[in-house]
């Protein structure tokens, strides 16, 4: 039950006053949300020192400056398009204020000769003196009026003005319950220097005075309250799932030694590692829930069979879930050449699979014939049982939602289960953006695997890359062309157009594949250009993970320059998986802007997947790094995390201490935080199922 206090926070924006039914639709999609307490939460991002400078000669061009000074002429405009102009003096000199389509009268009334005024505005320097045009504010100080010592500056939306959200704001933060039990821990935030939580919203949405380091702090604070509040709720399903049963999967060592003794090669010690922490989890008697990351090419797959191995050996199935039908047939054909010689039975069960081929996979899903089942969405299907499924792994998780991943696991009592994901997310965020997931992380590359020799050549040199991709399909290779949009006229960097042309000139099929084509079209053209039947294909970032193609040795990417660092990472990823020397060839429009040349500049320089991640975070922030808006990671209302990344794991300490020294959540804090947590994670619940 949500407490009482709060629920003048969690009214429509219609109970502020002054917002009726045409500002609370522009409100709520300003604030992202329908309450006063999103409206809260949608924080300046800036603030004005709107305090009276002492004199004009106090001001530099460029500034938002207040200043004061007599009026000492009206100047009218010389034509329709000049402005109308107020002059200021004051004991430095004179200041000018200009006013394009004015009413003169109403100038003249606001600015009378002789009177003293205030105003507030941009100052910018115009044929060698100040000047302002249009002020912010104009004041009268004989009547008392003076501008705000600071004005709080928020990003807005079209038909809202700043003045309008700041006094809503201010009303909103009214409601702001009064004696809130503090919910941090004490000692720190005394060391921080932190405020209280209901003044820290006042410091940053109504404050009393202009000081950059209050602001700072108050942001901090509310950063790590946001912070506490999740890690809290993690702690609370962590330990929810650790009171559920699971099945107790102890395999003995000769299981996986049989595995690692027919290897080509040595895992990694990543590998081994990574393994070793599956085991332990699995062995514990409650669902494992943990992601395992590996940059591209790193050999996750292998240590998730490790993972199957133990299962299969312990008496229990494993079911791996793709996004696709292509990658669950490459990971079929991976798990089957690894362990069908071992003696485990494998399967696929995919959408196109019919007939008598399906109804022998499901009955040997049901009896426990088939041990290892490779598949998609299929998996999950009502007609789908098996007698004893154990462990569940998904692989690229980020493509599936929390109810597919919970459909699948509805399939047992309580199995355990294994994420994957190749795309690369800075060491320092892996925590944040998993929640409550444990990370195990693959940071070495098998040996034997080639790098991928990455160039940049300008678009000018289009025909060379051309007759090059020609040379190579002529030898037997095969070659990607990813393009950075589906269609577009007049824009032969589109797929479709690319595509077109490429056929034409190198008078080959060539394939296509794209995000506007049915799910079996773009399965039937990965697997025409898997299989050989095509050594060329044109496409978006649909490609961008887990295609497996080990004869394609070109990699083109056109317009380089518009993509991320860490997806044109992924796609160089798609080649270099053969024994033949691999190339990917960045194509870009010159000339190239300051943070593209870099980013350019970093994919020649290193493959190593987290020092992309670190420079493309540190390049374009963590929402474009991370995509967390497309796969649903994270949803932080007040964290940025290029500054506040290094509260999380603090928070997180907190958190599983408060709950250890209090299991049973009686005490004050933790009573506090259920409040922190209905402010500052309306959505966990959803997005806790990871850890239930």
């Amino acid at each position: 039950m949500r407490d009482e206090r709060l629920y003048p926070l969690f009214e429509g924006l219609d109970a502020l006053t002054g917002v009726g039914p045409k500002l609370a639709p522009l409100l709520q999609k300003l604030a992202g949300g329908n309450t006063v307490w999103d409206l809260l939460l949608h924080l300046p991002d800036r603030w004005l020192d709107r305090r009276v400078r002492p004199n004009f000669e106090a001001t530099q061009p460029g500034e938002v400056v207040t200043v004061q000074g007599e009026v000492h002429a009206y100047v009218a405009p010389y034509n329709d398009k000049a402005p109308h102009r107020i002059q200021l003096v004051d004991e430095t000199g004179f200041l000018t204020l200009a006013f394009f389509r004015a009413d003169p009268r109403w100038l003249k009334s606001q600015f009378p000769v002789g009177a003293m005024r205030i105003v507030s505005g941009r100052v910018d320097e115009y044929r060698g003196e100040r000047q302002i045009t249009h002020p912010d504010f104009i004041l009268d100080p004989s009547k008392g009026e003076t501008p705000p010592a600071v004005e709080p500056i928020y990003p807005l939306t079209a038909g809202l003005t700043n003045r309008r959200v700041h006094t809503l704001a201010v009303q909103a933060l009214a409601r702001v319950p009064e004696g809130l039990t503090e919910w941090a821990d004490p000692h720190l935030v005394r060391e921080r220097g932190w405020p209280p939580f209901r003044e820290a919203l006042q410091w940053l949405h109504d404050p009393p005075a202009y000081d950059e380091a209050r602001f700072t702090l108050a942001r901090e604070r509310l950063a790590y309250d946001e912070a506490l509040a999740r890690e809290s709720a993690f702690a609370l399903a962590q330990a929810a799932r650790r009171a559920r049963s699971a099945p107790v999967i102890k395999a003995p060592p000769s299981a996986v030694n049989r595995l690692t003794d027919v290897l080509p090669y040595r895992p990694t010690g990543a590998q081994l590692r990574a393994g070793a922490d599956i085991s332990s989890d699995m062995a514990r008697g409650y669902p494992m829930r943990r992601l395992l990351q590996g940059d591209v090419g790193s050999g996750k797959t292998l240590v998730a069979a490790f993972a199957a191995v133990e299962a299969a050996a312990a008496g229990y199935q494993s079911a791996f879930m793709a996004p696709t039908e292509v990658l669950a047939r490459q990971q079929y054909d991976t798990l089957a050449a690894l362990l069908s010689p071992l003696g485990y039975t494998v399967a696929a069960l995919s959408g196109r699979d019919k007939g008598a081929a399906r109804e022998a996979t499901l009955m040997g899903l049901a009896d426990g014939t088939i041990q290892i089942v490779a598949g998609t969405h299929a998996l999950f299907q009502e007609a789908v049982t098996f007698r004893n499924l154990g462990l569940i792994i998904v692989d690229e998780q980020h493509r599936f939602g929390v109810s597919d991943r919970m459909k699948l696991a509805g399939k047992a009592a309580s199995p355990h289960m294994l994420v994957m994901s190749a795309t690369p997310i800075p060491r320092t965020l892996a925590q944040a953006v998993h929640g409550d997931l444990d990370v195990s992380i693959l940071d070495e590359k098998p040996p034997g695997r080639k790098p991928v020799e990455t160039r940049a050549v300008p678009d000018t040199r289009l025909e060379d890359v051309i007759e090059a991709v020609g040379r190579a399909v002529a030898r037997g290779e095969r070659a990607f062309w990813v393009c950075p949009r589906v269609d577009v006229e007049e824009d032969d960097s589109s797929a479709v157009a690319r595509h077109a042309a490429l056929e034409d000139e190198l008078r080959t099929s060539v394939g296509l594949v794209h995000g506007r084509m049915k799910p079996s079209e773009k399965d039937a053209a990965l697997e025409d250009f898997r299989t050989g039947r095509t050594r060329i294909i044109v496409a978006t970032t649909v490609i961008e993970v887990g295609v497996d193609v080990p004869e394609a040795t070109i990699m083109v990417i056109e317009r380089a320059e518009g993509f991320g660092l860490a997806q044109l990472h992924q796609l160089r990823g798609r080649v270099g998986r053969g024994d033949q020397p691999a190339f990917c060839l960045l194509l870009y429009r010159p000339p190239l802007g300051e943070m593209a040349r870099e980013r350019l500049d970093t994919l020649r320089r290193t493959e190593d997947g987290f020092e992309i991640a670190e420079a493309d975070f540190r390049l374009r922030g963590a929402g474009d790094v991370l995509g967390v808006r497309q796969a649903g990671m994270t949803d932080y209302r007040v964290i940025d995390l290029s500054k506040h990344a290094p509260l999380l794991p603090i928070a997180r300490k907190d958190a599983e201490a408060l709950l250890s020294a209090d299991p049973e959540r009686t005490g004050a804090r933790w009573q506090a935080l259920r409040i922190a947590r209905e402010l500052l994670t309306p959505r966990i619940a959803a997005g806790s199922e990871t850890a239930s």
